[in-house]
Formats: C-alpha cells, sequence, structure tokens
C-alpha cells in the first residue's frame, strides 16, 4: 500500500481541476473506466507495473487504448504519470478519484447481493430503500450469490438491512429451536 499515499494527492489534485473546469462528473466517469479497463487487463496491469517499459511506450499504449474516450485531464493524468515515472498507479489514482468524488458528492457505495442480476425496476426501488434508510441516495454495486435463494441484501457503510428468504429461514428456524412447545399426548 505504499502507492496510497501519493496516488491520493494525484487523485485530489484532479479532482480540484475537475472542479475548476466544472467536468468533475465527466471526470469521474472516466476514472472508472481507466480503473475498469486496469483491472480486467492483467496484460494492461503488467505492462503498467514493468520497470523494463519505458514511461513514453507506456503513455503511446494507453493514448491508443483511451482515445477519445478520455478527456483532456484524463489525458493530462497520462502525461504527468508519464513525466513523473509513475505509471504504475494509474489504477490506483483512478480508484482513489472515484472514492474521493462520492465524498465531495456525498455519494455512497451500496452493496446489493441478489440471487439474480438486478434489474431496472428492482434497482430503482432499491435505491428508494437507500435514501429512507440513510437519507442519501448511492451508487448501487450488485454482487450476485445464488445461496441467498431469493429477496436482496443490502450493505450501505455499516448499516445492513437483510432481506432475503435464507435470512427468513434461519429465522424461522431458530423460532422453532427456542419455542417451548411441548405437545399433550
Amino acid at each position: 500500500m505504499k502507492q496510497s499515499r501519493p496516488a491520493l494527492r494525484y487523485a485530489k489534485a484532479i479532482l480540484n481541476l475537475a472542479k475548476e473546469q466544472g467536468n468533475d462528473a465527466e471526470v469521474n466517469d472516466n476514472m472508472k473506466l481507466i480503473a475498469a479497463t486496469v483491472a480486467e487487463s492483467d496484460d494492461l496491469d503488467a505492462m503498467l507495473k514493468s520497470p523494463i517499459i519505458k514511461a513514453s511506450d507506456k503513455k503511446k499504449v494507453l493514448d491508443a487504448l483511451f482515445g477519445d474516450k478520455v478527456n483532456s485531464i484524463g489525458k493530462g493524468l497520462f502525461n504527468l504519470l508519464a513525466e513523473n515515472k509513475r505509471m504504475s498507479m494509474l489504477e490506483s489514482v483512478a480508484k482513489q478519484y472515484t472514492i474521493i468524488f462520492d465524498y465531495y458528492k456525498s455519494m455512497q457505495v451500496a452493496t446489493v447481493t441478489t440471487a439474480v442480476a438486478l434489474s431496472s425496476e428492482l434497482e430503482a426501488k432499491i435505491q428508494k430503500k437507500i435514501v429512507d434508510i440513510t437519507g442519501n441516495s448511492a451508487t448501487i454495486e450488485n454482487v450476485i450469490n445464488p445461496d441467498i435463494l431469493g429477496g436482496f441484501i443490502l450493505r450501505v457503510g455499516d448499516v445492513q438491512y437483510d432481506a432475503s428468504i435464507s435470512n427468513q429461514l434461519n429465522e424461522l428456524r431458530r423460532e422453532f429451536d427456542n419455542s417451548h412447545y411441548i405437545p399433550k399426548i
């Protein structure tokens, strides 16, 4: 984790620049794209972390890969990291940016565990439940776990709301185990 502090400093500087230019949300989308692309590609991650490959070559690869998908601030980040020979920090900087952007916008990340993927209708209902529980909206991250059978488990920060069928069955099992019913025979 020795890269987390410098990555946070880069991310804060990018956020300040993006706020000045009024396109902080667009930059957030760019950072999400960059972080997801690097996380999904082991080859790209290895290339960025390789001490053998020149920073200028790494920058050329990123420019070719992201091209028009990233705005001028994102391309400026590529230039800055290449100049400072810190291209290995790209994914970390992008992740840190999204974290501090969400904090700046009072957004939270809500993890919703379901048995199947969320539909847009169900996602809207869950967003309403998040606002009811926390008072703020949140970015929804869907985790699929067939073991919960149905319903959902919602986790926002340190608050958890369990509306899964497996939880209801476990509660019913505990009720039967704790009942002191003695049949009259």
